[in-house]
C-alpha cells in the first residue's frame, strides 16, 4: 500500500475567484515558494497590477476606465490563485517546523533542498511566505506608476509582457502537475490582458506620440551615433523616417557643451564670498590622518 496521506483544502472559493482556476498542487513542498513569491510581490505580476489599474480606471474616460477595472479584479483573482497555492505547498514544512518532527539537519536539507531559500521565509513567518520577491526585496508602492492615458496603456502592455515571462519561467522549473497547471491557466490570461490593452491603446488615433505638444522636428527624427565599433543599420536608425548623424556635435544647439546660468549679482557675491572661505592652498602638503596610519614621520618641536 501507498504512503497514508492526507487531503487537506483551503477554502478558496470566493467571488474573486470567478472565471479563474482553483490550485491542486499534488503535495506540499517548500522549493517552489522562494520562486513563486516573484507572481505575488515582483514589480510587474499581479499585486502591482492590481493597485495601478484601479487608480488608472479612475483617471480614463468612458470605456478606458471599464477595462482597467475589469482586468484589476482577475488580477485580483490571481494573487488569490498564487496565495492558495503557496499556502498549499507550505503545509507540510509549517507543521514540520512546528512540531520538530525530523532531525535537525534532516529538517534544514527538506526545506533547502535543490538550491531552496524559502526556508528562510518558512522560519521567520510560520511556514508562510514573506512578503518579499524571491531575492528578498519588499513589495514597493513606487513600482505604481500612472501618468497619462496613452503612457499607461503602453506601460500595461510592457508588464504583462514581464508577467508572461516569469510565468513561463515558473513552468519551467517545476515538476508538480498542479502548479503547472495553475501557472498554464494564469500565464495565457497574461497574453489576453497584453492583447486587450494593445487593442485599447491603437484604438485611439493618433496615439504617437504621447500627450498634447509636439516634438521639435529638428530632433524627433535623429538617430545620434554616440557608440563606437561597427554601426547596425536598421529600420531604428535608417530610412525615410531618420536622419543619421554619424558624428553629433559637442552640443545640438551649436554652443560648446558648458552648462550656463545668470546668476542674481547678490547670490554672485555670496558664491564668490565661500569659494574664497572654501579655497585649497597648492603650496602646503600637509600631514593628514592617511599619513600618520601610514607611519610616516612628522616634525616635533
Amino acid at each position: 500500500m501507498g504512503e497514508a496521506s492526507l487531503h487537506v483544502e483551503r477554502n478558496t472559493r470566493t467571488a474573486s475567484l470567478a472565471g479563474t482556476l482553483v490550485p491542486r498542487p499534488e503535495r506540499p513542498h517548500p522549493v517552489p515558494v522562494g520562486q513563486l513569491t516573484d507572481l505575488l510581490l515582483g514589480q510587474s505580476p499581479p499585486i502591482t497590477c492590481w493597485r495601478f489599474l484601479p487608480r488608472q480606471g479612475d483617471r480614463f474616460v468612458f470605456e478606458k476606465g471599464v477595462i482597467m477595472f475589469a482586468h484589476n479584479t482577475e488580477e485580483l483573482s490571481h494573487l488569490e490563485v498564487i496565495g492558495s497555492t503557496v499556502a498549499m505547498l507550505n503545509k507540510g514544512a509549517k507543521g514540520q517546523l512546528a512540531e520538530a518532527v525530523e532531525e535537525e539537519a534532516d529538517l534544514y536539507r527538506s526545506l533547502t533542498a535543490g538550491g531552496n531559500d524559502s526556508h528562510t521565509t518558512a522560519l521567520l513567518y510560520g511556514g508562510g511566505p514573506a512578503l518579499t520577491n524571491s531575492a528578498g526585496v519588499p513589495w514597493s508602492a513606487a513600482y505604481i506608476d500612472t501618468i497619462d492615458e496613452l503612457a499607461d496603456l503602453r506601460s500595461n502592455i510592457a508588464a504583462e509582457a514581464r508577467a508572461k515571462i516569469i510565468y513561463e519561467r515558473l513552468i519551467n522549473v517545476t515538476d508538480d502537475a498542479g502548479i503547472k497547471d495553475a501557472l498554464g491557466f494564469l500565464m495565457p490570461r497574461e497574453i489576453a490582458h497584453q492583447k486587450s490593452f494593445e487593442k485599447a491603446l491603437h484604438s485611439i488615433q493618433p496615439n504617437f506620440p504621447q500627450g498634447k505638444l509636439p516634438g521639435d522636428p529638428k530632433f524627433t527624427s535623429v538617430y545620434f551615433d554616440l557608440s563606437k565599433g561597427d554601426d547596425v543599420r536598421g529600420p531604428w536608425n535608417e530610412g525615410p523616417e531618420w536622419q543619421f548623424d554619424g558624428n553629433p556635435k559637442l552640443a545640438v544647439d551649436g554652443g560648446d557643451g558648458t552648462a550656463r546660468v545668470n546668476v542674481p549679482k547678490a547670490d554672485l557675491e555670496t558664491l564668490k564670498a565661500m569659494a574664497s572661505r572654501t579655497a585649497s592652498n597648492p603650496d602646503v602638503d600637509p600631514t593628514t590622518g592617511a599619513d600618520l596610519g601610514a607611519g610616516q614621520e612628522t616634525t616635533t618641536k
